[in-house]
């Protein structure tokens, strides 16, 4: 635990005193990737706009995230999980993407007037937005049986902004979960038919990314390792667990 031997620093958690009602909507807009990601569905077609707090737990010094919402002027609220960054945005990011992955929010669709102007577009647009919960999920719920404990969605080098799915702190192992589409996979990308220069300019910026992180992290002492969405969840955990066991055999 990040915070084991001392308390997490005030901006790790704290808003900033004296923020007016405007900035505090921008704030949680941000996290969230835009304001139209912020609302619940309450049934039976209604809405509600809600908000992360993060909140500091003194004995056993961890920042604990909630989900707030109000409704007919009752609030309610939802714990979605710990967060261990070091500043207040990167841990409201992280507790927006719990709230996405335990699908609590709703997905909004792009505008009618937007450039992705096909369905299909549309709906590729829309899966990037859930940032692959599903495979990540099947994954991860495949790593948990074979005994593996883990973090999710975690910077694995302080000061590096770049997140993996799944981290192994004590034996440096980083685990990506790729999207076939958005991270060009060699077997199943196919180029966009309409729009294909800003379609593969952005497939491009993703695969180099994806590059560069590598590159850092193994600079650092990590294991990187990356999973396809058409892989296998099961036999990936495989190659996963005998990993990080002969990594915690090593220690």
């Amino acid at each position: 635990m990040r915070w084991k031997d001392k308390p997490p620093p005030d901006r790790a958690w704290k808003g900033r005193p004296g923020l007016s009602r405007t900035e505090r909507t921008a704030e949680q807009d941000r996290a969230a990737g835009g304001h139209d990601r912020r609302f619940i569905d309450l049934g039976e077609g209604r809405q509600a706009l809600a908000s992360v707090e993060l909140k500091l737990l003194p004995n056993t010094r961890r920042i604990r995230a909630y989900l707030r919402w109000s409704d007919k002027g009752r609030t309610g609220t939802t714990y979605l999980g710990e967060v261990t960054d070091t500043t207040r945005a990167r841990n409201l990011a992280s507790a927006w993407r719990l709230a996405f992955e335990q699908e609590l929010m709703i997905i909004p669709e792009p505008a009618e007037n937007s450039w992705a102007s096909t369905p299909a577009s549309r709906r590729v647009m829309k899966a990037n937005r859930s940032r692959d919960t599903k495979p990540e999920r099947a994954l991860r719920s495949a790593i948990h049986a074979l005994g593996l404990r883990y973090r999710v969605d975690m910077p694995p080098v302080e000061g590096l902004r770049r997140r993996a799915d799944v981290v192994f702190p004590r034996v440096k192992v980083a685990i990506f979960s790729d999207g076939c589409y958005w991270h060009g996979c060699a077997d199943h990308y196919r180029p966009a038919r309409r729009n294909d220069e800003f379609w593969n300019e952005k497939i491009e910026k993703n695969r180099s990314r994806d590059r560069d992180t590598d590159s850092k992290l193994e600079a650092a002492g990590w294991l990187v390792i990356r999973v396809w969405e058409h892989e296998d969840p099961i036999e990936a955990a495989s190659r996963i667990e005998e990993v990080v066991r002969n990594r915690y055999a090593g220690c």
